[in-house]
């Protein structure tokens, strides 16, 4: 199989997000660094073979036997490793329609996502829809600005995570798109749409000040950039403070290397997307320790 591998390097030297006072704590030489590799998906839309050889723009490309082969090989490769989806699971092919979510979560399931947040194609069988399927999940849904309190979903998400990976420990938070106007009405119900701003601040803030995590996430399914000033991840990056990634979804966008943007108090934040179907895994390493944050950055042609 072909892995064309596009490399982005950077050191960040005070510039970027502060760590944890539990890093700051107990300092470590740089030969002792920690590394964690960061793999991702998101919009993958229900695709589960490969497309065909005759594709007019992907070829051979995708499949979710691919993909279980390529994070398997890493996993094999790399100590510590935490798999996560920026939504938009459903909609796109029969497999969607002739099985309702169901296999798609059986799958996910199968090469042990950790995480998943919900995009607006996962509200497209409505809530009882995606309940049934959620099931079949073994991993959490992580929803921060969606209030399922007076639906079906109550209790069926969390707001935020945490993930132990060694001494390192990560938050995960999930910020979602406005549903009103792109979704029908009585597919998301009562569900609430929180402010995405002020969402994520709140969690992130609560995760790094209050949990002490030492690298903050957020999974977001508000798109990358838009030509107006439309809320993105841009915007939310610049509008927040606390947040080491952007992990995005919705507008399908393929990034050869991460975006950095300015966060509120001046530091950065990476933002990254992997296109959509499943043509592509992303992966980024981080590695922590004595003030210290090395970023490197590939994106694996499925």
């Amino acid at each position: 199989m072909e892995r064309r591998k596009f490399l982005q390097h950077s050191a960040v030297l005070g510039a970027g997000v502060a760590l944890s006072p539990s890093l700051l704590a107990h300092p470590q030489r740089p030969e002792s660094l920690q590394k964690i590799t960061i793999l991702h998906t998101n919009d993958t839309h229900s695709n589960i073979e490969t497309f065909p050889e005759n594709h007019a723009a992907f070829p051979s490309r995708g499949g979710v036997a691919r993909r279980h082969t390529l994070i398997q090989q890493i996993r094999r490769e790399e100590q510590h490793v935490l798999l996560v989806d920026a939504g938009d699971i459903f909609q796109g092919t029969p497999y969607f329609n002739k099985f309702n979510g169901t296999l798609e979560m059986k799958l996910m399931s199968m090469l042990e996502y950790d995480a998943a947040t919900m995009g607006n194609h996962d509200f497209d069988i409505g809530l009882d829809g995606f309940l049934a399927a959620k099931k079949l999940a073994t991993f959490p849904f992580i929803c921060s600005n969606y209030d399922f309190s007076n639906t079906q979903l109550k209790n069926e998400t969390v707001p935020y995570k945490v993930f132990q990976k060694g001494a390192i420990k990560i938050g995960v938070f999930g910020i979602g798109i406005e549903l009103e106007g792109l979704v029908m009405k009585s597919n998301y119900g009562d569900t609430v749409f929180q402010d995405p701003i002020e969402m994520a601040n709140k969690w992130a803030d609560y995760l790094r000040m209050e949990l002490e995590c030492d690298l903050v996430i957020c999974l977001s399914h508000l798109g990358f950039q838009y030509r107006q000033n439309k809320l993105s991840d841009k915007v939310l990056a610049a509008s927040t403070t606390n947040i080491d990634l952007i992990i995005g979804g919705h507008t399908h966008t393929f990034l050869e290397k991460p975006s950095y943007a300015k966060n509120a108090e001046g530091k950065l934040v990476l933002i990254n997307q992997a296109g959509w179907a499943g043509l592509s895994l992303g992966r980024i390493d981080f590695y922590l320790g004595d003030r210290k944050k090395h970023k490197g950055y590939e994106l694996i042609p499925v």
